[in-house]
């Protein structure tokens, strides 16, 4: 059976990204892993002069258990009051677990040893992606994750997924992409609107056939028949992907992320607070060529 994993701080960003997970493990019938990263003070610098004494390490251990059993506890008593109103009965298996390490390396050890094929992660700050995209920490774990990763806005409810959207550059790594989203999108009967964000001069025969081919892989590949396409014209991507956040009625924005390519100045900060003051809904990035099944 397949897991989502949800790394948490135990902060209220993080406790609503748990609440998020847990309505999809329920509609994909998933388990639930939470995750925690003890940080002690070996990762300080002079920390390798120092002994950690090794019943410090036990109490930090045992609290943040105990902090992450609460959490279970809580879901899983929102399973009980939800499950009734739901057209299927499943109750996802909630499980946890606390390491050593920083946040990113103790995510990518739980996803490799347990080959997860889904995060699910709280972002906060002034606007929904600049505390996330800003850190160091984050940067790293995108830049290096070989899984989606699904980021979920402070505060943000979630509602039944209508419409997923794609933003892509018509590469031939994104049909793999989109047929993994698929399979993701089958559970709710949701459509995927792949959009192209183009310039005004879009016009042009050449495109036009570009988007036909691109259109025919991704129909033979995915097989499913709520893919739809949406050129989206604007004076760049930014522009782009805001007026479609603000008209499509779009429930999660999905996209790859390209090293040196678009997210990278995302995560970078130079298109970061142009979006942070726009985007409000569920982001999913994955990494480049993913052909995984989520």
């Amino acid at each position: 059976m397949n897991t989502i994993l949800v790394p948490t701080d135990f902060s209220i960003p993080a406790d609503n990204a748990a609440k998020y997970a847990l309505q999809l493990a329920m509609r994909m019938k998933r388990g639930i892993k939470l995750c925690h990263a003890l940080k002690i003070p070996a990762e300080a610098p002079m920390a390798g002069q120092v002994a950690w004494p090794l019943e410090d390490y036990i109490s930090l251990k045992d609290e943040a258990n105990d902090q992450l059993s609460s959490l279970a506890e809580k879901l899983e008593n929102d399973i009980e009051e939800q499950i009734s109103g739901l057209p299927v009965s499943y109750q996802p298996k909630i499980d946890y677990t606390s390491e050593i390490g920083a946040a990113n390396d103790v995510i990518r050890n739980v996803v490799s040893g347990q080959k997860m094929t889904l995060v699910v992660m709280g972002m906060s700050g002034a606007g929904p992606l600049s505390r996330f995209f800003l850190g160091s920490t984050s940067r790293d774990l995108i830049d290096h994750a070989g899984f989606p990763i699904l980021l979920i806005p402070a505060g943000f409810k979630f509602t039944t997924i209508k419409k997923i959207a794609f933003a892509s550059d018509l590469s031939a790594g994104d049909v793999e992409v989109i047929h993994s989203l698929a399979g993701m999108a089958r559970f709710f009967n949701a459509e995927i609107l792949i959009t192209h964000v183009v310039s005004e001069r879009y016009e042009q025969l050449a495109d036009r056939e570009t988007v036909a081919d691109f259109l025919n892989e991704v129909t033979g590949k995915a097989d499913y028949d709520k893919i739809y396409y949406r050129a989206v014209k604007g004076l760049d991507v930014i522009h782009g992907l805001n007026w479609l956040a603000e008209h499509g009625q779009i429930d999660i924005l999905a996209m790859v992320h390209r090293p040196h390519y678009f997210l990278n100045y995302l995560l970078k900060g130079g298109y970061t607070q142009k979006m942070a003051r726009h985007v409000t809904m569920p982001l999913m990035v994955f990494p480049q060529n993913f052909q995984g099944v989520i």
